[in-house]
This record gives structure tokens, sequence and C-alpha cells, in this order.
């Protein structure tokens, strides 16, 4: 009853527009103060501290400041050139070059919203021009940037790993293969789109102009390469690597291509620190939520009750979907992870789940949440950068949202898909 009634309250908080921080700090002071007295005071600040003040969470910063230099920088438009050599004259061929186009920025930026303002502007004429309704096309981009919380470096599947424990490297090499599978999937719906619509591909590329597009994009495909490939090298753990990002993109954007000046990396870094500030805030406070969660044994008695209603983890795993798609309709990502793994968490490995698995399924989740109405963020940073309706975007995403709840159903009760890489790699 005590659980119910503190939910019921954050429920309220979020409906009457209060801040996350709100939300979920408010019922965490609440549930001190009434339920748990006897813990001094100190502890509670120290809890917070204690839960930031970890090697894991030092990637955050550094994956943001990286993915708002890129975001200003020329790499996007490389990126998009590059792709459009090699796969626009397929059937389809402007359809791929979007979906390819995202996930290759995604992989070196980590953020969904930051892949659509990147991108959109670049995008959208091109497949506006190819024959492509307006609505589908931005469907197309605002679903494609989704792949970005899935392809390393993923923030959203940090924040998993931080939270439960389990290893980064192999939580990065499973939401590859998921991230692929998307794409993929994305991609059958361009073929489908461009048989309806009779949507032209672009002029093939000659050989020189392949080379030119590669030459010009090598050192944007490159920082993948050196993350991903120093990952699981061994070269360094995943927060060195957040740091080698930033120092990759500061030598292209800066160094090489010249994109912009010291004076406007200070202006980014500012942004950055605003942002990271925020995640900072909203992880501390989870931190304290998740402490409570802990000390009222809700896991246990999730645990209990689902043992006690003979729960497999099949019926679990629906239960979860419906859930996380539901408050993804609703919260931001971080807050979801925050509120929802600790309690959820424990139960999915009771029932025999693998924790690489579960985040998978669970970052998933977010991603649709992130292009769901009536608040999923993608759609209005999608609708301000294109400066197009928010109903229209709703109208042409949905095909999309389809699309990834069959790719969630697969990936949910075919567990493999994300668990055999992790035996290739030794994880």
């Amino acid at each position: 009853m005590i659980i119910v009634l503190l939910c019921l309250l954050a429920a309220a908080l979020l409906t009457l527009g209060f801040e996350m921080l709100v939300v979920i700090g408010l019922p965490s002071l609440i549930a001190w103060q009434s339920f748990f007295p006897t813990i001094p005071t100190f502890i509670i600040p120290q809890k917070m501290v204690a839960g930031v003040n970890v090697s894991t969470t030092l990637a955050i910063p550094f994956f943001i400041f990286a993915a708002d230099l890129m975001s200003r920088g020329t790499i996007a438009a490389r990126l998009t050139e590059l792709m459009k050599a090699n796969l626009g004259h397929l059937r389809g061929g402007i359809g791929h070059t979007a979906t390819a186009s995202c996930m290759a920025f995604g992989s070196v930026c980590g953020s969904a919203p930051g892949t659509v303002a990147a991108l959109g502007r670049i995008l959208h004429p091109e497949l506006t021009r190819a024959g492509y309704s307006d609505r589908f096309s931005l469907g197309l981009i605002a679903a494609s940037s989704e792949c970005a919380l899935l392809i390393p470096p993923s923030i959203t599947l940090l924040i998993y790993g931080w939270l439960t424990g389990t290893s980064i490297a192999a939580l990065f090499e499973a939401g590859l293969v998921i991230g692929l599978v998307l794409g993929i999937s994305f991609m059958g719906l361009v073929l489908l789109e461009t048989a309806r619509r009779g949507a032209t591909p672009a002029p093939k590329a000659s050989r020189r102009e392949r080379l030119q597009a590669l030459k010009a994009g090598s050192l944007a495909i490159g920082m993948p390469v050196v993350v991903l490939g120093g990952i699981y090298g061994g070269v360094f753990t995943a927060t060195e690597a957040a740091a080698v990002s930033v120092a990759y993109a500061l030598l292209v954007e800066v160094g090489i291509y010249r994109s912009f000046g010291w004076r406007e990396v200070f202006r980014i870094a500012e942004a950055s620190a605003i942002t990271v500030t925020a995640v900072f805030i909203l992880l501390s406070v989870g931190t304290l939520m998740s402490y409570f969660i802990t000390l009222a044994r809700v896991p246990d008695t999730l645990i209990a009750f689902i043992t006690a209603m003979d729960v497999n983890w099949v019926t679990f795993l629906l239960i979860v979907n419906v859930v996380l798609l539901v408050a993804g309709m609703f919260v931001d990502p971080n807050s979801i992870l925050l509120v929802l793994v600790p309690a959820l968490f424990p139960v999915a490995t009771a029932l025999g789940i693998h924790p690489v698995h579960f985040g998978v399924v669970v970052c998933l989740n977010i991603c649709i949440g992130m292009i769901t109405p009536p608040f999923g963020l993608d759609l209005f940073v999608a609708s301000s950068t294109l400066r197009r309706p928010v109903e229209t975007i709703i109208s042409g995403i949905t095909p999309f949202i389809l699309v990834n709840l069959a790719v969630l159903g697969l990936i949910s009760y075919v567990p493999w898909l994300s668990t055999a890489v992790l035996a290739l790699t030794g994880h």
C-alpha cells in the first residue's frame, strides 16, 4: 500500500507538470521521513553523491560533449554524402541513405535528439526530392535516429550498466547487433514505400565520386572504429573511450576540418555542461530513490508475488514491455531507467533472463518511447528542427512504431539475438 501511494503521488506530480527532479525526489524524501526516520540526515547526501561518484558515470559528460561537438560540425554532412555515394543509386537508395546516415552518426554521437537535429535538415530535402511524402520522410528521420540509443556509444546503455553492474562492453556489443536489426527493418519499410510511391534513386556515383566521398568522410567514420576498437581490443575502458571520443572530435572538427574555432568550442562546452548537470542531478536523486526501493524490499516483494502467481519469463517480459511502452509515452528515458530498472532488474535475473538481454529490451522500449505520442522527445526535436507540425510527424511515424513493436517482440522472445555475440567475444 505504501508503494502504491508513493507511485500515485509521483504520477500526480508528473500530471501536474512538475520537473522530474521533484517527481522522483519528493516521494523519496516522504518515504524517508515517514518510514525510515531513524536514518541520519547525512546519509541522504552521502547516498546521492556516492551513486554518481563511480568511474562508469564519468563517461556520460565526455560522450555528451563529443556529441555536441559533432552535431555543430561537418561530420553529419560528410557521413551523409558517403552513404549517398554508396547506397543512393539502389532501389530505395535515398531512404537507405537516410537510415544508414542516422545509424552512422548515432555511432559517433550516442544521442537520438542530437542525430535528429544534426541530420534532419540535410536528409529531409533529399527524401522529398526523391519522391517520398513529407510525412514518411519526417517519420523515417525521427525513427532512424533512435538507433543512436542502441548503437554504441549509447548513453542509455551506459546508465543501465551503471544501475545494474552489467558489463558496458557486453551491452555495447548487443546494442550494436540490435541497432543493426532495427535499421535493416526500417530499410525493409523503405522498400515497400518506394514500390508504392515510385520514388527515384540518385544517379549512380562514379568510382571517383565514391573515393572522394570516402576521403571526405573517412575521419568521421574513424570515430566508431577508434572508440569501439579500443574497447573491444582491450586498449581502454568505456570511460577512457569517452575521453578519447572528445579528443578525436576536437582534433577532427577543430584541427582538421576547421568547422569552428576554440571560442565556439567553449560555447559548446557551456551548453554540454548544462545538459550534464541536469543528467547528474537526476542520477543522484534516482540513486536515492533506488536506495529506499531496496530498503522497502520492493524487488523481494515483486519476486515473491511473481513466484506465487507462477509467472514465467515470457509473461514477465510482456508485462515489462507494456509498462515501459506506456511510461515512454510520458516520461524521459533517464527517468524511466532510474525509476523502473532498480525494481525490475532483480526480478528479471531471478527468472533467468540474461542481464544483457534485459538491457537491450529496456533500451528498445525507451527507443520506441522517444517517437511515441503524446510526448516522444524526438517528435518535438524533429518538429522544431524541420519546422513541421508535430501532428504531421506523428502521422508519418506510425508505420515505424509498428516495425519497432515487431522488432521488440522478436528481441524479447529470441534471446540469442542479444547474447550470441557475447559468446563470440568472450563476454
